[in-house]
């Protein structure tokens, strides 16, 4: 025999079903979802041409150095459009995106970035012929950052 307890429950489950199944398929990609994001979905990334830098140990999450350099000429008909850094383990996974182009001499970045936990940085290159390439960096943390949800 039903119960009023039993009814709610089942009614509770339905009614939140919708959303329970929209949640889920963002988080499960992890990294290819962030791919298909900055590249608009179907582009293939190709593995090499860029180096990214950095130290494998991080003291102090809240400040990380980071180089990443792009294998390419810089010509006016050969160059890199635009170089993207990711990190998935933070709350706002694409940290960085950098805009270049045959002006800047050299496909070579230097910065500083946060990371919330020890995890691998990826950096995307996007070159002049709509092609994209990438290279990875491990680095582990020990004071982590990003605990405030920013």
């Amino acid at each position: 025999m039903p119960t009023r307890r039993r009814f709610l429950a089942t009614l509770t489950a339905i009614a939140g079903a919708p959303f329970a199944a929209r949640a889920v398929p963002a988080q499960a990609d992890g990294r290819d979802f962030l791919i298909r994001q900055v590249t608009g979905g179907g582009a293939l990334v190709r593995e090499g041409r860029v180096k990214v830098d950095t130290p494998e140990l991080a003291d102090n999450g809240h400040s990380v150095p980071l180089r990443v350099i792009v294998d390419s000429p810089m010509t006016a008909t050969d160059y890199v459009r635009s170089v993207t850094l990711l990190a998935e383990r933070n709350p706002r996974p694409i940290v960085a995106t950098f805009s270049l182009g045959p002006w800047a001499g050299r496909a070579e970045i230097f910065t500083r970035i946060r990371l919330a936990d020890t995890q691998e940085v990826l950096a995307l290159a996007q070159l002049s012929d709509g092609s994209y390439w990438s290279g990875t960096a491990k680095v582990i943390v020990t004071e982590l950052a990003c605990l405030d949800g920013s």
